[in-house]
């Protein structure tokens, strides 16, 4: 057993095969879903859907992120393909500019069929000042939802799940510029699982990319539906050598790698996406999750612990912490 200090918080680590710190973080941080934390110049910058319109949190401390300040960078126009269901907000800082990319569908013709991934650019220092302005959608094969951009070895890669028939599949391609993507769109994962499928529906969503500390990279992803109550969290495995866009290089973990927790009342845990302490010292997966079996979308609130690596490379989420009132 080891001790260390996280932001002032005093954790035990029990080292048997993996490097892990124990939570210390007062969950549930706020209310919201599908969180989007990243760090730029000494600060936190935050989003998660609000369904309504863009806005972004900014602090220096995620323990406080319900006190951060924030704002409303966008709202959606009055028509269009990007009028509703504004979902799923990732903000990205890309050759000198920010972007955000997010998931709407057209007020007049709503649905599944016509979401897409649209795409905003501003040249601020700061995201929270500015203009904002509409580069469209990602020029995607399919409709879908849920776009993340990673860079490896010099190439940038988008990421999405796309609405395959009755499926919800994950396709991957490398980007032109931060609104267009390449014509080799590759799927790399589809639901095969009992545990990706639900109420009818087969789902892979939620897609993000994650460093190994070895030779490995992880792309992390949703799974079922989001009011399974069983809703969690897959794994996508590749070499870090290997041509992301061969849809053979990448491997599917057999069983949920972060999953519900009925001793902890924590239920479908997803959505997720990675940070790491002020300190850079200690890795963090930020998620949303219920304190409630309710078979529903709704009371979904955002959640963070640390998390560490197994002696073989790959990451050890372990179990979901237990809200404070639990």
């Amino acid at each position: 057993m080891k001790s260390i200090t996280f932001s002032g918080i005093f954790i035990l680590c029990c080292i048997a095969g993996s490097s892990f710190a124990q939570p210390a973080f007062d969950n549930p941080l706020m209310e919201g879903a599908d969180p989007w934390v990243i760090q730029h110049d000494g600060w936190y910058y935050y989003m998660h859907t609000t369904g309504k319109n863009l806005t972004i949190w900014k602090t220096k401390d995620l323990h406080k992120l319900s006190e951060a300040s924030h704002q409303t960078v966008w709202e959606p126009p009055q028509e269009g393909q990007n009028s509703q269901s504004i979902w799923a907000p990732e903000l990205h800082f890309l050759d000198g500019k920010w972007y955000i990319y997010y998931t709407a569908t057209d007020q007049a013709d709503p649905g599944d069929h016509s979401r897409y991934v649209f795409v905003l650019e501003n040249g601020s220092s700061d995201p929270l000042e500015g203009s904002w302005v509409d580069k469209g959608h990602v020029n995607t094969q399919y409709s879908g939802l849920d776009g993340s951009v990673f860079e490896h070895q010099g190439k940038r890669y988008f990421v999405y799940s796309a609405y395959v028939k009755h499926q919800s599949n994950l396709i991957i391609s490398e980007m032109i510029n931060p609104w267009t993507i390449s014509e080799q769109q590759v799927e790399i994962a589809r639901p095969t699982y009992d545990w990706e499928k639900y109420d009818g529906r087969e789902i892979c969503e939620g897609p993000q990319f994650l460093k190994g500390p070895q030779d490995e990279l992880f792309i992390i992803y949703s799974a079922s539906a989001c009011w399974d109550d069983d809703y969690c969290l897959g794994m996508l495995t590749a070499a870090q050598n290997a041509d992301l866009l061969d849809a053979s290089a990448w491997k599917k973990s057999p069983q949920p790698v972060f999953q519900k927790s009925v001793k902890r009342n924590v239920y479908g845990p997803g959505h997720n996406c990675f940070s790491k302490s002020a300190d850079g010292k200690t890795d963090l997966i930020v998620y949303h999750a219920k304190s409630v079996a309710n078979h529903a979308c709704s009371d979904r609130n955002v959640r963070i612990q640390p998390f560490g690596w197994k002696n073989d490379g790959r990451p050890d989420f372990g179990t979901p912490q237990a809200t404070s009132n639990n």
